[in-house]
């Protein structure tokens, strides 16, 4: 079993910034793509931003410019800086990792328990 353990959320005032870090661990062989999605109340998950284990990486277009996602494949932990938050960013973050296990039986989605960010104007 993997577990994926969020943290850094909070309420902050648009215009502001928050880190957030997602750090796996269990029987882990190899981590290929870990991400980030959020979901805000009333809405369906929506992608915020993933980085694959070379370090490629993809956003979503309403935070491309503004977020900031990086990997430390050491300590399997995967971090999203967000600045210039908006009042629209505020959602559950969810952190997602495609996780090839220690078995080798195949490759896991494996999801967080999600993160509150808040936004304020």
């Amino acid at each position: 079993q993997v577990q994926l353990v969020e943290s850094g959320g909070g309420l902050v005032q648009a215009g502001g910034s928050l880190r957030l870090s997602c750090a796996a661990s269990g029987s882990i062989f190899r981590i290929n793509a870990m991400g980030w999605y959020h979901q805000a109340p009333g809405k369906q998950l929506a992608l915020v931003a993933t980085i694959r284990s070379g370090g490629t990486t993809n956003y979503g277009d309403s935070v491309k410019g503004r977020f900031t996602i990086s990997r430390d494949n050491a300590k399997n932990t995967v971090y999203l800086q967000m600045n210039s938050l908006k009042p629209e960013d505020t959602a559950v973050y969810y952190c997602n990792a495609e996780v090839l296990g220690s078995s080798l039986s195949g490759v896991v989605n494996y999801w967080g328990q999600g993160t509150q960010v808040t936004v304020s104007s």
